[in-house]
């Protein structure tokens, strides 16, 4: 055996630096709240000298306990206890020294005193907080069984949802991600396009990435006839549902493997905001200690968040003063959901991922969904979005330099799930909505009901709140009354620019072109002809599969037979293969709807109000990539559909452990169950 880790070394002018600076914060602190004096200037450096002690004492103290709803009643207990330090340092200093007056000028004092901490070692460059949380996350992962060195690697697998190929490359070029960057420049890493599916989102991805399939999964929401209830893959109870029918012991993590912050946990041992397995985190979990063991880390963490507010805030009414188009809403909880994923759940994240690396877990995947949630409401390359691009990558750097500090080596891999397409929204185009179209369409007085709106990131949001609360489980009637679909006449479904019709009426099954036309005349051609619409893929009892388009244009799959204009000219080579086997869902809609794509400005437009988005075919929506180090070998063919990065991901893990998932069978010979070129 030849690895050993090193140990984070202590830096004793790092130390006195970061000293210096948490003194300088509590002058000022104290210059700033008359409820937190100084009786001198010098008693700053014994005051942080004091906080640093205690400091390093009674959160690890906090985190250890094992608590129910541990994330909300650690982050309170480590944001008392850091009140009660600064009240503890001011009992044990002389009273001329330091003076609080209560417990809350202690609370706002301790708040205030990170953010000008923040901002200082922001200003003289001295941001560097990773020997600490290195030291501390050590220390819990011994306490949670630390695996001994080994010259086996591990891997880890970085998913950056929502990041298109191109947008990556132009981030790497202009300074957006340095740390990717870097690594192919000096690191030899390589960077590969993959295609999705055509239900470009994070559920579907996530099921052919982690468990190896995703059939049956048309898109972010779909309709199931039988049951009249409709799935989502934003749902715990659903996302669990799909898991259970997807997982067939060849996940991506089994044999010890751990998921952090995605929908399907690809088998894995253990989890932190995980939604398939919801019910599992609930109570005491672990996986939290090592971010609730650094104080620093909660009040960082509280500052940032509220920081994070203030930029989305200052660059809405940017946006707004500039009149820059497309504009998405970005008003209401918006800006506190951005804070949430690109502060409180992107550092959870990153901590699990160092405790599992301390601990020598050999296969981690970690979704970051903070880029896609900002470029959904911003747009693709907007300022504050590549700004969210760069933090994460910074954040990835922190990753690559733990590495030496744990047990066994490790190789990194970064990848997404789907990238994202820009354009003004459906509504916004036309002043109403895709189930208002089919509303007037509809022969008769049916009712449409019309489901649009939230995301993989509102689950990742919701699922941290309800596991911080004790909320799961409670709303379970409300959850089945919002899936429910029993006595609708028509369900009008948008994922992205992907819109799916079911009409309800009849039996409990997909309905013919002939039927859907016998019923409502008018509905077909409204769609086809809508200027904002592409394509639509209905089955004709007579020709099978067929994709109509605008112009008399139609493209007969099962023969592969075009009369007139294409309607999938605009769109890659491969779609007419994408919809060929969606078609052959069990739970296919009656009417798929694609938006139109016009290549020359890579613009689309969402049946729901994002005006960036995913879910349906064109433009960067579909080209999701691979960046790989330089000992895991890239495959010749083109990588097609999900299932296929899940052949190349799980081989790269077999290539490395070789005795990893010896149970199941090699992934790399399993037949994928994506399109194949």
């Amino acid at each position: 055996m030849s690895w050993q880790p090193s140990s984070p070394k202590l830096r004793p002018l790092r130390l006195l630096v970061g000293w210096i600076v948490s003194a300088a914060a509590v002058w000022v602190t104290a210059w700033m709240l008359p409820g937190f004096n100084l009786g001198h200037s010098g008693a700053a450096l014994t005051a942080a000298l004091a906080v640093a002690l205690l400091n390093a004492i009674l959160p690890p103290v906090l985190a250890a306990l094992r608590l129910p709803y541990m994330l909300v009643a650690g982050f309170l207990l480590v944001l008392i206890a850091d009140a009660l330090v600064l009240m503890a340092a001011a009992a044990l200093l002389p009273d001329a020294d330091v003076h609080v007056a209560g417990f809350a000028d202690a609370l706002l004092a301790a708040l205030v005193i990170t953010a000008v901490s923040m901002v200082l070692q922001i200003v003289l460059g001295t941001n560097d907080d990773d020997e600490y949380s290195l030291r501390v996350t050590r220390r819990i992962a011994k306490r949670q069984g630390a695996g001994a060195p080994t010259d086996v690697p591990g891997i880890v697998y970085l998913e950056i949802d929502g990041l298109g190929l191109p947008i990556l490359q132009a981030a790497m070029r202009d300074g957006s991600a340095p740390n990717m960057a870097r690594w192919i420049a000096e690191e030899g890493y390589r960077l590969a396009e993959w295609e999705t599916d055509l239900s470009s989102q994070t559920g579907a991805s996530q099921a052919g990435i982690l468990l190896g399939s995703n059939d049956d999964i048309p898109a972010f929401r779909w309709v199931e006839k039988e049951a009249s209830r409709m799935m989502v893959c934003s749902s715990p109870e659903d996302c669990a549902e799909i898991e259970r029918r997807h997982a067939t012991g060849v996940g991506l993590l089994v044999d010890g493997g751990a998921s952090r912050g995605n929908l399907l946990s690809g088998e894995a041992e253990e989890t932190i905001l995980t939604v398939s397995r919801a019910d599992a985190e609930r109570g005491p979990n672990p996986g939290y200690r090592a971010f609730l063991a650094n104080g620093f880390n909660v009040t960082r963490t509280f500052v940032l968040f509220w920081f994070e507010v203030g930029i989305e805030v200052a660059s809405a009414l940017r946006a707004s003063r500039r009149d820059v188009r497309p504009r998405g809403h970005r008003g209401g909880s918006y800006p506190f959901m951005r804070a949430a994923l690109c502060v409180f759940v992107r550092d959870l994240i990153v901590h699990g991922v160092l405790t599992d690396m301390m601990r020598g877990r050999p296969a981690v995947y970690a979704t970051f969904s903070s880029y896609d949630e900002v470029a959904h409401h911003s747009g693709l390359q907007r300022v504050d979005t590549m700004e969210a691009l760069r933090k994460l990558d910074q954040q990835f750097g922190r990753l690559e330099r733990a590495r030496e500090y744990a047990p066994r080596p490790y190789e990194i891999v970064v990848l997404s799930d789907h990238g994202q397409t820009q354009g003004a929204t459906f509504k916004q185009r036309n002043g109403y909505g895709l189930d208002e179209l089919v509303q007037r369409s509809l022969a008769g007085s049916g009712s449409v009901a019309g489901y649009s709106g939230g995301d993989e990131q509102s689950a990742m949001v919701h699922h941290a709140v309800e596991e911080a609360s004790g909320n799961q489980g409670k709303d379970d009637n409300k959850s089945k009354s919002k899936s429910d679909v029993s006595g609708r006449d028509v369900v009008v479904l948008g994922s992205g620019n992907l819109g799916l019709i079911y009409l309800m009426e009849g039996a409990p099954r997909r309905l013919t072109l002939e039927e859907i036309q016998e019923r409502h005349p008018k509905l077909v051609d409204a769609l086809r002809d809508h200027p904002h619409v592409g394509w639509l893929l209905v089955r004709s009892a007579r020709d099978g599969a067929v994709v109509l388009g605008p112009n008399g244009g139609a493209r007969y799959l099962d023969d592969d037979r075009v009369v007139g204009p294409d309607p999938l000219a605009p769109f890659s080579p491969t779609a007419a293969d994408h919809l060929r086997r969606t078609d052959g869902f069990a739970h296919v809609a009656d009417l798929m709807v694609g938006s139109f794509y016009d290549p020359m400005v890579e613009e689309g437009c969402a049946f729901e109000e994002l005006i960036s988005f995913h879910g349906g075919l064109g433009g960067p929506q579909t080209r999701a990539f691979v960046l790989a180090p330089p000992a895991l070998p890239l495959p010749d063919a083109p990588l097609v559909g999900a299932a296929s990065v899940h052949g190349l991901l799980r081989g790269w893990r077999q290539r490395l452990q070789p005795q990893a998932a010896a149970g199941g069978d090699d992934a790399t010979t399993r037949p994928a169950s994506s399109v194949t070129t």
